[in-house]
């Protein structure tokens, strides 16, 4: 592939990429604790409490992946992410004050998408490490694994 005059290299996309996928992954964190805390059925609460736990501990795993590969996270994209997440709280929903009866659909969805985009970061991940030895494979393939499983 051709690269063109200013175009980013590789080793910058990567830094994008994985900066993109931390601060979605820190986002997940926020909605997954707070779809826990409002979500009214015990047993549902208590499985997104569980995910939240290993969504954060997959975030912490990624940003130590980040550092053997020597990107450096951007805490402005977080906090950018963060207030993005907290604006799109305020989209109309047919109620003014509560929550609405699809909040929990809404989220649940955006929750999903978003563990499946994580999957596709270890899957990418599992691929450089053929050719990057600070890239454990067999770490990156059993985080894809509890991807696919957080997904189910």
């Amino acid at each position: 592939m051709n690269q063109h005059p200013g175009a980013p290299s590789g080793g910058d996309l990567l830094a994008l990429y994985l900066n993109d996928h931390l601060t979605g992954a820190s986002v997940g964190v926020h909605l997954f604790r707070r779809a826990a805390q409002l979500h009214h059925d015990r047993a549902a609460r208590e499985t997104l409490i569980g995910l939240s736990r290993e969504v954060n501990a997959d975030r912490d795993t990624l940003i130590a992946l980040m550092k053997r590969l020597d990107v450096s996270p951007q805490r402005h994209r977080m906090a950018l992410g963060w207030a993005a997440e907290k604006a799109g709280r305020l989209k109309p929903n047919g109620t003014l004050i509560k929550r609405s009866p699809l909040s929990d659909v809404v989220e649940l969805e955006t929750l999903r998408l978003g563990v499946e985009g994580k999957a596709c970061v270890w899957k990418l991940l599992a691929v450089l490490a053929d050719s990057d030895p600070r890239i454990s494979a067999d770490e990156v393939d059993e985080l894809e694994q509890r991807a696919r499983r957080q997904i189910d």
